[in-house]
């Protein structure tokens, strides 16, 4: 064990003996998401960086947690890979373990999956201090409870990541950006025609540009591939798109930076979900399933009808002062089933409750 390790380790028993919580953080880009920290002492995952092994013929990359986000997709880049759920930074310092707590999702998860479909195995330090190791470097590898997965979106409170290994994939050799000038409903109709036709749809975005309504179609795939589609599709073809993309990953477009005062939500819905009642027009992404919406303090349960009335969810993604109005929850608590197989996976991997303890729900 090495010496970040066993420094961890030692923390986190001494934490559970004393009965004092601990805040883990990597690069803190993250720290708006959640309900706020409840207090105790931080323990950073930066130490325990690096590349442990990497095999691009095989698709598999193992890295530890602490390791910058960057630094492992220039890696992946230099041979050709990538991760192609594409993460959010959301600044410079993004780690790996971070991408995995949030367990967030760029532009093209609707089309390539989640951060969860692409985690074979993970390394962990649970709540007593001892080091548990779940999954692998292969696909089939799990009987029973996949825990690994479980790490995905658990934001810290079950256990600190150690390492992970991650499936990745080849760059598509084409892309292309399409724009067409419509509403949303009309968007949302066509993205829901096009998903039944073999085009290489890879993102898409509509959006509400100071009323001039405009839905991006990203094309990826074979270069036969996609300018076909282009021909097919029409629109206007948008040079130099990615850095768009890039900006709508990390909520740094227009859109975003206009929010003012207001919070910003996050529904996520059925991709066959029409245009919803909301307090203004929504940013569109994943084809229709993910809306974001700015909405002043005190619309959160209105929200949350609104969604659940479409068959979905809607969490308060960034508060407009940084914390939630009192009594505004971040996230939808789970119904009563699915909340005691929580807190009981909750008891059993942190029993003391000493990790990040209230940053899902604040009794959690």
């Amino acid at each position: 064990m090495d010496a970040a390790l066993s420094y961890v380790v030692e923390r986190i028993r001494q934490s559970a003996a004393d009965r004092l919580p601990l805040r883990i953080r990597g690069g803190g880009t993250k720290d708006f998401y959640g309900e706020p920290a409840a207090g105790g002492e931080w323990l950073s995952t930066t130490a325990l960086n690096g590349i442990v092994a990497y095999e691009p013929s095989e698709l598999v990359v193992t890295v530890r947690a602490g390791t910058s986000l960057a630094v492992l997709e220039s890696t992946l880049a230099a041979q050709g890979q990538c991760l192609p759920f594409e993460p959010p930074h959301f600044g410079p310092g993004g780690t790996v373990g971070g991408m995995v707590a949030a367990g967030l999702s760029g532009p093209a998860r609707a089309s390539v999956g989640a951060v969860r479909d692409y985690v074979l195995g993970a390394t962990i330090v649970n709540g007593r201090g001892e080091v548990l190791v779940f999954g692998g470097q292969v696909m089939k590898n799990v009987a029973g409870y996949d825990v690994s997965r479980l790490m995905v979106g658990a934001m810290g409170t079950l256990g600190l990541l150690v390492e992970v290994s991650l499936k990745v994939l080849a760059l598509p050799p084409a892309e292309a950006t399409l724009r067409f000038e419509m509403g949303q409903q009309q968007a949302l109709d066509r993205l829901n025609a096009w998903g039944g036709q073999p085009l290489p749809l890879n993102a898409s975005a509509w959006v509400d540009d100071r009323g001039l309504h405009s839905l991006y179609l990203r094309l990826r795939g074979a270069t036969a591939a996609v300018e076909a589609a282009c021909r097919t599709l029409g629109g206007e073809r948008q040079p130099d798109a990615a850095a768009d993309w890039a900006a709508s990953r990390d909520l740094r477009l227009p859109w975003f930076a206009e929010r003012g005062e207001r919070d910003l939500w996050r529904l996520s819905v059925p991709q066959t979900a029409p245009a919803l009642e909301l307090p203004e027009l929504p940013y569109v992404e994943w084809h229709g399933a993910q809306r974001w919406v700015r909405a002043a303090p005190g619309e959160g349960e209105r929200l949350r009808r609104t969604a659940r009335a479409a068959g979905g969810s809607a969490t308060l993604f960034m508060a407009a002062a940084g914390d939630a109005a009192p009594g505004e929850p971040r996230f939808e608590r789970p119904q009563p089933p699915l909340d005691r197989i929580h807190r009981d996976l909750k008891r059993q991997f942190d029993p003391a409750g000493i990790l990040n303890p209230g940053r899902l729900y604040p009794d959690f």
